[in-house]
């Protein structure tokens, strides 16, 4: 039986947030080695894969005030995508060295929203790219909105929206740290890491949770715990898992063991 699992990488882990337009060269290669691995040693997983913004959208986003929507002025709609698009094409370029054939499906080219929530984005590409032994990846992008004009998609929007479609058995969430902690563990060195959220049991770690570190206009941790508890609500069976990118052969560990003790689970 093949197996289907989102994994996103995270745009604080594979870019320097603080920095405009600088990528983690290193910890994108190996990634992609590791989910090459991952994959050539379990010919039933079906990947699909997603990954941040960083400092490429994020920046860009935050100067013209994207998500808000556009004016008169649309040259921050078009600033943003562009950004976002270097970040993919280094990573399509890292997926594609290390064997793995990734295919990127551009979110802007199809999704719509509505006041910010995406209502609608073209699917089916994930289904044959899937069915040809390919792997999708999407990425956090510029979107049309029927009340803003414009506005940012998140890749977490994205995957959301797409779970809920795909139904699948596992989410993996690549970030900076090592899962979820009871206060920022690079600001505070008495962080603990929370082994498991149960998705009813949110409000009581939310206030530990912090936003992210850098710019970033898609909300920090909180608001991806939540987006997240939410889903394992909705969707009978799945589960997701906080991991860092920075620990050596992890991502690879996690996609073959699901049952491996590491970073954060969330469950219903």
């Amino acid at each position: 039986m093949r197996e289907r699992v989102f994994l996103k990488l995270g745009g604080s882990a594979i870019t320097d947030k603080r920095r405009d337009h600088t990528p983690r060269m290193g910890v994108i290669a190996r990634a992609a080695r590791e989910l090459a691995a991952a994959r050539a040693a379990r010919p039933d997983l079906d990947l699909v894969l997603g990954h941040g913004s960083g400092s490429f959208g994020h920046f860009e986003a935050a100067r013209y005030g994207v998500r808000q929507g556009c004016g008169e002025d649309w040259t921050g709609y078009a600033a943003t995508g562009a950004a976002a698009g270097r970040l993919n094409r280094l990573v399509t370029d890292a997926l594609l060295e290390a064997g793995l054939p990734a295919v990127s499906l551009q979110a802007s080219a199809s999704a719509r929203c509505r006041d910010g929530v995406l209502e609608w984005m073209a699917d089916e590409p994930v289904d044959t790219l899937l069915a040809h032994r390919l792997v999708p990846l999407v990425y956090g992008d510029v979107a049309l909105d029927a009340v803003r004009g414009c506005t940012i998609v998140s890749t977490e929007q994205i995957l959301t929206y797409l779970a809920r479609r795909r139904a699948p058995r596992r989410i993996v969430m690549v970030g900076e740290v090592a899962g979820v902690f009871t206060h920022d563990p690079q600001r505070d060195a008495d962080a603990r890491r929370i082994p498991e959220i149960r998705a009813g049991d949110l409000g009581a770690v939310a206030d530990g949770l912090s936003a992210s570190h850098g710019v970033d206009v898609t909300g920090g941790m909180l608001d991806k715990v939540r987006t997240l508890c939410a889903l394992v609500s909705e969707i009978p069976g799945l589960t997701v898992r906080l991991i860092s990118a920075h620990e050596p052969g992890l991502i690879e560990r996690v996609l073959c063991d699901e049952t491996l003790q590491v970073g954060t689970l969330i469950r219903r």
